[in-house]
């Protein structure tokens, strides 16, 4: 959003707009795709993830998590695919890409594939949220 440095009036009035701007700067957070395994052992995948993303919450960045999020109503095993286009539409509106773990499944290798393409600045970290220079591949 654009804040305007004058007022109705036409006259420059910047203490406003400084204002706005500090509190828009403060209140910003980047939305990070949290990339990590989820097939094979599910319920492990899964607490993995929340740790992530609750990794990533307080890292200062809004963590979205689309395996936590689409197996909710979705089928791993019927509705991969439909589930994997929707997650790479999600990528596309987020700021970072954030890889946890030293295994990168298929679905993770295409996410970084995308996220490269699109030039997206794309972080490794090891399972235990530390992290490393593109996953310690």
């Amino acid at each position: 959003m654009e804040v305007s440095k004058y007022n109705d009036e036409g006259y420059r009035d910047p203490v406003p707009h400084n204002a706005i701007v500090n509190i828009e700067r403060r209140a910003w957070r980047p939305v990070v795709y949290v990339a990590s395994p989820y097939a094979g052992d599910t319920e492990r995948n899964t607490e993995n993830a929340i740790r992530y993303c609750r990794f990533a919450f307080e890292s200062g960045a809004i963590p979205f998590a689309p395996h936590l999020f689409l197996p909710r109503f979705m089928s791993e095993e019927t509705e991969r695919d439909e589930a994997i286009f929707m997650a790479m539409v999600f990528l596309t509106k987020c700021a970072e890409l954030w890889v946890f773990g030293l295994r990168i499944t298929d679905g993770m290798a295409e996410e970084i594939r995308r996220a490269e393409r699109r030039g997206m600045p794309i972080r490794y970290y090891s399972e235990d949220c530390v992290e490393t220079k593109n996953g310690g591949l």
